[in-house]
């Protein structure tokens, strides 16, 4: 029996932002390239893949506050190492997710005379989207552990990439999250290392791994200083 989901559950992560209060719509694109080979005596057109692609599209509302969405989409449109993440499904472990690194190409902002102060958005992704899971749901941590692990069913060898997003932080000293794999659910090794997040910063990052991902993934995160929380979010997609 077929499984639905409602839209209002959807999640959308920018950089360090949790911009779903500001958005009422996310759409992902991906597209490829076919390149004809139709021959002399062929009846029909025939055709190969080529280069993949992919876009995002948003919408939403304005909001002029400090670190909200116009602040947030402004700051974004002259980079282009930026880490997008969406979750159609919402924000939990194992729910899909939909992920990207790329640059933002648009940003509009529409005022009509009868309705509210409009946002638009456009991401194009660096490398395609990529179609994987939300791997840590959001951990709000304030001692140094794991998450749960995530159960692929089987390794895989073209490696994989992952985003982390770090929304709010209010720690005194560092954080260094990692992301490891395990063949038994057993023996851990770490798989790829983000960049060091320092005391009270909040960042978003893409980073990937080569060769073999084992069938079993968990994040690490390991927390210096005394006191203060991370809020992260740690998203997979193997290739």
């Amino acid at each position: 029996m077929p499984t639905f989901r409602h839209g209002k559950k959807t999640a959308v992560l920018f950089n360090a932002t949790d911009m779903s209060p500001y958005l009422n719509e996310a759409t992902t694109t991906q597209e490829i390239e076919t390149a004809e080979t139709t021959a002399f005596s062929d009846d029909d057109k025939t055709y190969i893949v080529g280069l993949a692609d992919g876009t995002i599209s948003t919408s939403g509302m304005f909001d002029s506050s400090a670190g909200a969405s116009d602040a947030v989409l402004n700051g974004m449109i002259q980079q282009d190492d930026n880490t997008f993440t969406v979750y159609p499904e919402g924000v939990a472990r194992t729910n899909r997710a939909v992920l990207s690194n790329g640059a933002l190409t648009s940003y509009e902002v529409s005022s009509p005379v009868a309705d509210v102060v409009a946002i638009s958005a456009e991401i194009q992704a660096d490398g395609g989207l990529l179609h994987g899971i939300d791997l840590t749901g959001q951990q709000i941590v304030s001692a140094s552990g794991v998450t749960t692990e995530v159960n692929n069913g089987a390794a895989t060898t073209s490696g994989a990439l992952f985003n982390l997003h770090v929304t709010a932080n209010d720690r005194d000293g560092a954080a260094t999250i990692k992301v490891q794999h395990s063949s038994d659910n057993a023996t851990y090794a770490d798989l790829v290392t983000f960049t060091s997040v320092s005391a009270s910063t909040t960042t978003g990052e893409t980073i990937t791994s080569t060769g073999t991902v084992n069938q079993y993934l968990r994040a690490e995160h390991t927390l210096a200083g005394s006191s203060g929380s991370v809020t992260y979010y740690v998203a997979a997609a193997r290739r």
